[in-house]
């Protein structure tokens, strides 16, 4: 058994992303493309060092922005980004 504590949602109109931008499919889904890379890091390991960056999605607000490991963007969209700096 466990509890759950819910708290309120505050509407904020930041967030609310215009709908004529978003190419909506039938299936009420859409593609996310990656805009810019603004942010770049490397963390130390115990035993190696992992890269990631920090992506600027279209449809997404900069808070939205999230980091990826920078070999797994390279691999899944290699023609959105020009070749990445170490």
């Amino acid at each position: 058994m466990f509890n759950v504590l819910l708290k309120t949602y505050i509407c904020d109109p930041n967030f609310v992303v215009p709908l004529e931008s978003v190419f909506v499919k039938e299936s009420l889904s859409y593609k996310e493309v990656p805009v810019e890379i603004f942010n770049r890091q490397v963390q130390n390991l115990r035993n190696k060092e992992v890269s990631s960056v920090k992506v600027f999605w279209k449809n997404q607000l900069v808070k939205g922005s999230t980091w990826y490991a920078k070999d797994d963007m390279m691999s899944k969209y290699p023609i959105s980004f020009p070749p990445f700096q170490s």
